[in-house]
């Protein structure tokens, strides 16, 4: 399956929200609390997708015409990375972030930050992130990493 990366259109906020959505509840545990994830999950909404697609870069990876991932930037912020369950561990992911570091990376950006959940920590350490602050309050750990 070749991974083709596109620029995500408004059609696709559904799309968007339901991997979102399933991604925390069903990737998230065991490093955050069933609990956690689902009172994580029930703040978000269709309308905040779609002004993540008015306010954001988004782009998306489909994999044999399925959206199997999405993306976020905002200048040298990664503002999210989710992959569809389905898909986990299956290199879509880190496909995506490399697509969207090259693309930053091309427009001059010379450092990238973003915040991580802790289920996906790992994921960006292994990629070369570090640490940027301690943990917030809501769970977050800062992180960055020079292009």
């Amino acid at each position: 399956m070749a991974a083709v990366y596109r620029p995500a259109m408004r059609k696709d906020a559904h799309s968007l929200h339901d991997i979102r959505r399933r991604s925390i509840l069903e990737l998230a545990p065991p490093t955050i609390t069933v609990a956690q994830a689902q009172a994580w999950a029930a703040k978000l909404t269709l309308a905040g997708m779609e002004r993540k697609l008015r306010e954001l870069e988004i782009w998306v990876v489909e994999l044999d015409d399925i959206v199997a991932g999405w993306g976020a930037i905002r200048g040298g912020y990664l503002e999210g990375l989710y992959t569809a369950p389905p898909f986990a561990g299956r290199g879509v992911g880190a496909g995506l972030l490399d697509m969207l570091e090259r693309l930053m990376r091309e427009r001059g950006v010379e450092a990238v930050e973003a915040d991580a959940s802790s289920n996906a920590l790992a994921f960006y350490i292994r990629r070369g992130y570090r640490a940027n602050g301690p943990q917030t309050p809501d769970r977050a750990w800062p992180i960055a990493k020079a292009l």
